[in-house]
């Protein structure tokens, strides 16, 4: 209430009247934006980045998958057969922060340091996911494979990790991948194929459809050598005892002495078309297949010969070789193209009976990494000196530039490869 610069008091009443009603005009606009701002906000679209989804902080939502590599402990080991070859890890994210969800199906990717007898060497796997998603952690389950003595074997990684990675181990991983997913229609009946540890992925599907329709006819043909050998066995045994509409089929190679049919096992032999036919109610059924190169080899070119349309056939193949849907030999053939493999000093013909050129060169002999066979992975990334490679479709993993992925690509003109 000091004097203005003239030395007159001013009058009090009047300005504070005026000040009061601008402060009163001033909140309102501001009450006013604050509303606009916030409806925009909510109504705003959510958008993409690197195949993470960003939403804002005040909607809580699940963390979309991340781009590269993401830490992980290793909280749990467990051992799924009487013979001790396959054991499950339980994987939770160092940072924290909940998994985003998986299609029944898909895959991690691993990278692993392993120590050679020519030093440090870095080795790419991937492994099905084989349980039902869990914001806490992944499950895989590993099978031990004997390892031969080159550092290529897949036997290589699969002993390490039943022999050296124990709980509070620190593993690098990728997001969740693959197309081998569950995506049957409502009501549609399913039918689960798998050899040995080809039932990991198919454990993920069997959950899936449990929980998306419990009342949807699902059949299991599960086939080993014998019962030891079994992953999963008693858990198995208890959700078909638990769904009516869940009928599980143990198929043994060889029954040991003793065991008997119904108790031990459904069939014995192996998992053929011939069984499916005799087992499966007449009508459409979906089906997906998993398993070794023997067992596809058969397996899959039979269902599409007893009539099952591609569109119900999904499959997926592990070990060192894929599996087309029909024969080679009816493949229709095609000009030879020239594949030069530099470092490997090859020069080779391209007739186009091979499904890659993962597996041209492996039939070949020549040595290349690979990890998930179905250009998810990126670990038989190679670099193209001179030549195109074409795709029948997109890889999910993002190639660098001048390079390629052997697993799904085919040669489209003469090529040489950094390989």
């Amino acid at each position: 209430m000091g004097p203005n610069s003239s030395g007159v008091r001013a009058p009090h009443l009047p300005m504070t009247a005026l000040a009061l009603f601008g402060w009163i005009v001033a909140a309102a606009l501001l009450q006013l934006g604050v509303a606009i701002a916030v409806t925009l906000w909510r109504r705003a679209p959510v958008t993409t980045t690197g195949g993470a989804a960003t939403l804002p902080p005040a909607e809580p939502a699940a963390v979309g998958a991340w781009a590269g590599w993401r830490e992980f402990r290793v909280v749990r080991r467990e051992v799924e057969d009487a013979a001790a070859l396959q054991c499950s890890f339980y994987l939770a994210p160092l940072d924290g922060q909940p998994l985003p969800p998986y299609r029944a199906g898909q895959f991690l990717t691993f990278s692993l340091v392993l120590d050679e007898p020519d030093g440090p060497r870095t080795l790419t796997r991937c492994y099905s996911l084989s349980d039902a998603p869990d914001p806490g952690h992944y499950r895989v389950t590993i099978k031990r494979v004997p390892a031969a003595h080159d550092g290529l074997s897949p036997g290589r990684v699969s002993n390490h990790f039943h022999e050296s990675v124990q709980v509070g181990d620190v593993l690098r991983l990728r997001a969740p991948a693959g197309h081998f997913v569950f995506d049957a229609e409502p009501g549609l009946p399913v039918v689960l194929v798998a050899g040995g540890i080809g039932i990991t992925p198919l454990l993920a599907m069997l959950h899936a459809s449990l929980a998306e329709d419990s009342a949807r006819p699902v059949h299991l043909f599960y086939g080993v050598r014998r019962s030891a050998e079994l992953a999963f066995g008693a858990r198995l045994v208890a959700l078909a005892a638990a769904h009516p509409a869940f009928v599980l089929h143990r198929v043994l190679g060889q029954p040991a002495e003793g065991e008997q049919p119904g108790r031990d096992y459904e069939h014995a032999g192996h998992v053929d078309v011939e069984l499916l036919r005799r087992v499966l109610p007449h009508g459409r059924h979906r089906f997906y297949v998993c398993g070794p190169p023997p067992m596809m080899n058969a397996l899959v070119p039979a269902l599409a010969a007893w009539g099952v349309p591609a569109e119900d056939l999904r499959y997926e193949a592990f070990g060192p070789a894929s599996v087309a849907a029909v024969p080679a030999a009816a493949a229709a053939p095609a000009p030879a193209v020239e594949v030069k493999f530099r470092r490997s000093g090859r020069t080779l013909a391209w007739d186009g009976r091979d499904a890659s050129l993962l597996d041209f060169a492996e039939r070949h002999g020549v040595e290349v990494e690979s990890g998930c066979r179905s250009g998810g992975c990126g670990a038989c990334q190679t670099r193209v000196v001179s030549g195109t490679v074409r795709y029948a479709r997109e890889p999910d993993h993002d190639t660098a530039p001048g390079h390629c992925l052997l697993c799904v690509g085919k040669p489209s003109s003469a090529l040489v490869l950094d390989a």
